[in-house]
């Protein structure tokens, strides 16, 4: 079922430039929210889209051997990064699983449902997240991370408007996922959606996150995200945004990527 997932090729076969901005973005944000969400010793943790791992290793040094912690995602090349780490790391706590979360069934509640930058990709997002509150036990926490206002706007602008002088109007096609990203991009409109959904003690906490993108880790960027379904089908034309996207950036670009971290407990 994974497989035919509409974003899984997207996403496998960007897996190589996504893990590029690991060191510089996904490890210490992952690392942010396993903290955000206090998770301890012996917990059984999900990580919900765990893409390379950023969030699902250090979740799993957390908890320690005698704990499980799951990670699911649709990509198996993704996958497979986060396995090769969770292997080089030793542990034998992680279970990793190719499939859409939506469908997701553990055999017992978890502690802690973690989430890193894809709640707003779940098509319906209130349907999406009861689903993952349901996934815990009682007074177990939700940790969500999401892009701030104002993250990654004007990168994403640049590069659409390179786009559309190739293309002309482009039919983006991760609207809904932006939508669903201005809907809880304050503290105040993520705790209030949260609060909406039932859940508890929610706690949401603004972070800055500038990072440094020299022109090849800001491609990078591009190719290893959902950004590049907004480019052109023709290599030529390809290579004509990118050399004007990067142009414009210049040599040293930084990125605003302000991130929420906002956690919840379950009744």
């Amino acid at each position: 079922m994974s497989d035919q997932h509409p974003l899984a090729p997207t996403f496998d076969s960007g897996a190589a430039d996504f893990e590029r901005l690991a060191p510089s973005l996904w490890n210490p944000m992952g690392n942010a929210l396993v903290a955000a969400a206090d998770v301890r010793i012996g917990d059984h943790v999900l990580d919900a889209g765990c893409g390379g791992g950023a969030i699902t290793i250090p979740a799993a040094q957390t908890t320690g051997p005698d704990a499980v912690v799951d990670g699911v995602d649709i990509s198996a090349d993704l996958l497979a990064v986060a396995g090769a780490k969770a292997e080089t790391l030793s542990l034998g706590n992680v279970a990793l699983h190719q499939a859409d979360v939506l469908q997701w069934q553990p055999e017992t509640k978890y502690d802690a449902v973690l989430c890193g930058y894809a709640v707003f990709f779940l098509p319906d997002m209130d349907a999406g997240a009861r689903h993952l509150a349901s996934l815990l036990r009682s007074g177990g926490t939700l940790a969500l991370s999401t892009w701030a206002d104002g993250s990654l706007t004007e990168f994403t602008s640049v590069l659409y408007r390179h786009c559309v002088a190739e293309n002309g109007q482009i039919e983006v096609p991760t609207a809904d996922a932006r939508e669903n990203m201005l809907r809880i991009n304050t503290p105040e409109k993520a705790t209030a959606w949260l609060e909406g959904l039932g859940l508890e003690q929610v706690k949401a906490v603004l972070t800055p996150v500038p990072v440094q993108l020299n022109p090849e880790l800001a491609w990078s960027l591009v190719l290893g995200s959902a950004l590049r379904l907004l480019l052109p089908q023709d290599p030529d034309a390809v290579e004509r945004v990118r050399d004007g996207f990067l142009a414009e950036l210049g040599p040293e670009y930084t990125l605003n990527a302000d991130t929420l971290m906002v956690t919840a407990q379950k009744p």
